[in-house]
């Protein structure tokens, strides 16, 4: 319930107060008073975007702040979704700066504005004009029969399984893709694999081949000049060894007789062992290497199908060619995997697909049986409000496939006049046809599913005299159970408040502000007398001000 409604810097509105009480509140005011603002700040608290165009003051911030008793509407649960501490007197506030940057607050701790209108949405519902053209909308039609036919946390539950099936409806569309693609592609994908997969590429393979190559190529230049070496190194009477082997011998018969020779000679010795491992190194090399045309061939072959790979799939190397072969061989597994994956998901299309039928089926159900009651309902209350030919009921069939409100589809359809064809509301009712029958709804739908208060801004638009005050008496009803905030011009809903305020305008410096008075008994009746009379107040207008008070 709204207790407080504190207003800083906001359209004509400097700075004001406003206290309220349970029970059934009016507010009244000349055209042009500034009603509509209060309504307009009171909707900043509840989440509505704003910018720096709505300061009194383009110097200052904009504050707006509502204090609500929260206590006894099941609100902890979410508090404790965004992490708030619940306390029974909650305090929701708003500030815009000079710059336009808004600001919220829920009991001091800053939250975002999607928070801020959760909250709002769960303490007061605003009816104002606008509302009432969406009598026609689908979707609020939906939303009313669901309300009132206690149907939400079936729609809620249905909504989120919808939105499964949804998902994976999607998903396996794009994975059918996926596979439409690979199915595509997987011919050639499987030639590619069986020219890599036939190559049987190694690593480090083509550096092996093109060295080998090299040496089969130049094997009779190299077998030439290692038989040099041979002759030089051993095989003459003047070789290098026959030469250290003759010095060795040489330095040998006199080492004894000079002390100095001897390393001399260890080093012409150790010389002569390291040349004659050589030349044996050498001799066998030269016996290992053949000139072999048939390997050559046989490597050249090797050599360009590499080469060939390599240009066909724009490679550098080996390396790359037999990581490519492994990628290839990935995307022809996958689409095992995706034929695998496809029966997955439609299996689960299908499980989840059930129970989606399963509850739009229980909410259609739910809906149809409340259609005798509501319509009934309704008629009785526009009878009541002076509409004694109304006649209300629901159009309804079924959508081929499910929607995200489920398999139904609703009008409602409206006459108000004897021997008229039932019709759409918005094509056959008035402005204050209009507004009867959003009454009626409404106060059906509050009974069943409150919330802690509701503001109807102009909901007798269109209608006067004794149906006005029928008008009052549906909203004195659910003021019961609720707290009810009416802005009014007909002094027969004035006169069944609670509580009156008026909204008035004033001009300090040259400078339009809109304020805020609650009236006492006096008061009330001055004003309700003003709203009976044209110009000047009658005693009559007194004495009437005074009876509907009483009444």
């Amino acid at each position: 319930m709204l207790l407080k409604l504190f207003i800083e810097n906001y359209a004509l509105i400097q700075k004001l107060e406003i206290d309220f009480s349970t029970g059934f509140s009016v507010i009244t005011g000349e055209t042009g008073a500034g009603k509509s603002i209060l309504l307009g700040a009171l909707s900043i608290i509840l989440g509505q975007r704003t910018d720096a165009s709505v300061l009194f003051d383009k110097n200052k911030k904009c504050i707006v702040e509502g204090v609500f008793a929260v206590k006894g509407y099941n609100l902890e649960k979410l508090f404790l979704e965004n992490e708030l501490d619940f306390d029974d007197t909650t305090i929701l506030r708003r500030e815009i700066s000079p710059g336009g940057k808004s600001r919220a607050f829920i009991n001091d701790s800053p939250v975002n504005l999607s928070q801020i209108k959760n909250f709002g949405d769960r303490l007061i519902n605003i009816h104002s004009q606008h509302t009432t053209r969406t009598l026609n909308d689908a979707d609020f039609q939906l939303s009313v029969l669901d309300s009132y036919s206690n149907s939400d946390k079936l729609v809620s539950e249905y909504r989120m399984e919808y939105s499964n099936w949804l998902s994976l409806k999607k998903q396996l569309k794009e994975l059918i893709n996926i596979e439409n693609d690979a199915k595509r592609d997987y011919d050639y994908l499987t030639f590619l694999y069986k020219e890599l997969f036939d190559a049987d590429l190694k690593h480090g393979e083509q550096e092996e081949v093109e060295n080998r190559l090299k040496l089969l190529s130049h094997a009779e230049e190299i077998k030439t000049k290692l038989m040099t070496c041979t002759e030089v190194l051993s095989n003459t009477e003047s070789s290098i060894l026959s030469q250290l082997f003759m010095l060795t011998t040489s330095l040998n018969e006199v080492v004894n007789y000079c002390e100095s020779i001897a390393p001399l000679l260890e080093r012409l010795k150790s010389n002569y062992i390291d040349i004659k491992d050589i030349s044996n190194e050498i001799e066998n090399l030269n016996g290992q290497i053949f000139v072999d045309s048939h390997e050559m061939e046989m490597l050249n072959q090797r050599l360009n199908l590499i080469y060939k790979l390599q240009k066909k799939h724009q490679v550098a190397n080996i390396n790359e060619l037999i990581e490519l072969k492994y990628s290839i061989e990935n995307k022809l597994n996958n689409n095992v995997y995706l034929e695998e994956k496809i029966k997955v998901v439609q299996k689960e299309i299908e499980l989840i697909q059930e129970k989606v039928g399963k509850l739009a089926k229980d909410i259609s159900n739910s809906r149809i049986k409340s259609f005798t009651t509501f319509e009934k309902e309704i008629t009785r209350l526009l009878i009541s409000l002076g509409m004694i030919y109304a006649e209300f009921k629901i159009e309804h069939t079924f959508l081929e496939d499910f929607s995200c409100d489920g398999i139904d589809k609703i009008r409602f359809l409206f006459s108000a006049n004897k021997g008229i064809t039932l019709s759409e509301v918005s094509k056959i009712a008035s402005g204050g046809e209009q507004s009867r029958l959003m009454l009626s709804i409404k106060s059906m739908i509050f009974q069943k599913n409150l919330l802690p208060t509701i503001v109807f801004d102009e909901i007798d638009s269109g209608v006067s005299g004794e149906i006005a005050g029928k008008v009052g008496d549906i909203l004195l009803k659910m003021a019961k159970n609720m707290q009810v905030i009416v802005i009014t011009h007909l002094p027969q809903i004035a006169g069944k408040g609670d509580q009156h305020y008026w909204v008035f305008k004033s001009v300090e410096k040259g400078i339009s502000r809109t304020g805020i008075k609650k009236l006492n008994r006096k008061e009330r009746i001055e004003e309700i007398a003003k709203m009976l009379s044209d110009k000047n107040i009658t005693a009559a207008g007194y004495q009437a001000a005074n009876e509907l008070l009483k009444n």
